[in-house]
């Protein structure tokens, strides 16, 4: 990478943390409060009448899941607010005409928010040690889980935004698309529980494969074989890259 890409680099990279951090109240306690939300009533409440599931109680159980789950919604949803905002700002404009690369900008903002989903992903496996044992046996699936997971979410978030054209437009994807298929993605349950028709179902959700790959990672236990969970991913990964790049290049929704 020449000097010039690294400096640009930095800066949108840069620029996005500072905008995490500058409004960390909206961007990093409203998660951890809703993750407490949920440990308390799903885990504690509820999960003492479930009783077991898998093999270990309910509240380990779902610790995996929720982590991934604010991880995915975080990363998301930072990339379609930011990356909006600069559309709506005009200053995308300007990095449109600058000579800076179309992988540069994409690259930037991704990362700025997979660091996001990262923070928010600590702040929530912290909590999640309050309330009960927390092991990582597989360190190296935990952490690649993570960074492809918020990687895809970040890109997926950065299409939606490119289409957008009002700020609704940015929660249309989160609350009929992305909403459901995390909670039938297998954070609160074992899919071999479901009668074979929803299992199949099940199958078909890109999230039930990070969430299960995660849950490996964390309990050493999935429902899906770590292959599959990872080619899918990887898949999405260069697929969602590539669509990200088109859209830069042919200014779909950035050029008025």
């Amino acid at each position: 990478m020449s000097s010039p890409n690294l400096i640009a680099l930095g800066t949108i990279v840069r620029r996005e943390v500072m905008r995490i951090l500058r409004i960390w109240a909206q961007t990093l306690v409203p998660p951890a409060i809703t993750m407490t939300l949920y440990f308390l009533i799903f885990g504690g409440l509820i999960g003492s009448r479930v009783g077991d599931m898998g093999g270990f109680s309910y509240m380990e159980f779902i610790v995996p899941g929720l982590v991934m789950m604010s991880i995915i919604q975080n990363s998301y949803g930072n990339i379609s607010s930011s990356f909006f905002g600069a559309k709506f700002g005009r200053h995308v404009e300007e990095l449109l005409v600058s000579p800076m690369p179309n992988w540069v900008i994409l690259l930037g903002y991704v990362l700025g928010a997979v660091l996001r989903g990262l923070l928010v992903g600590v702040i929530v496996l912290i909590i999640a040690m309050f309330f009960t044992k927390v092991r990582i046996p597989h360190p190296l699936v935990t952490i690649s889980t993570v960074l492809l997971g918020a990687t895809i979410f970040s890109l997926a978030g950065f299409v939606n935004a490119a289409y957008a054209k009002k700020f609704d437009d940015i929660a249309i994807v989160p609350t009929f698309i992305l909403t459901p298929l995390t909670y039938l993605g297998g954070v609160f349950y074992s899919v071999k529980l479901l009668p074979p028709w929803a299992e199949a179902l099940t199958h078909a959700n890109p999230i039930f494969y990070m969430v299960n790959a995660f849950r490996y990672g964390l309990l050493g236990t999935t429902d899906v074989p770590l292959g599959v969970a990872y080619t899918l991913m990887i898949a999405f990964v260069v697929g969602l890259s590539i669509l990200g790049l088109w859209l830069l290049k042919r200014g779909v929704g950035l050029r008025s």
